[in-house]
């Protein structure tokens, strides 16, 4: 499936989404390893602050654009029966 992703997050919204998660993650871990209650809690809301500010980015067009489903026959990709493998 190499090559078939068509786009899927690589959107400036994505990027900084996941970057600013990321961090947050980081923190939280490692402030919790330390035993700071306070500090794990900001890297929490880090983690919760990239899904905002991924979420208004998309919001100012700087996600990716919604395409509608492509047609295989007469039914939409994502409602086609899977094939059984013959033996």
């Amino acid at each position: 499936m190499a090559g078939s992703s068509h786009g899927h997050g690589h959107t400036p919204a994505a990027w900084t989404g996941v970057i600013i998660s990321f961090i947050g993650f980081l923190v939280a871990g490692a402030l919790m390893v330390m035993g700071s209650v306070v500090g794990f809690w900001a890297g929490i809301a880090l983690i919760l602050l990239g899904a905002v500010v991924g979420g208004i980015m998309r919001a100012m067009g700087l996600g990716q654009n919604q395409k509608p489903l492509k047609m295989v026959g007469a039914a939409p990709l994502v409602n086609r029966e899977p094939v059984a493998a013959e033996s």
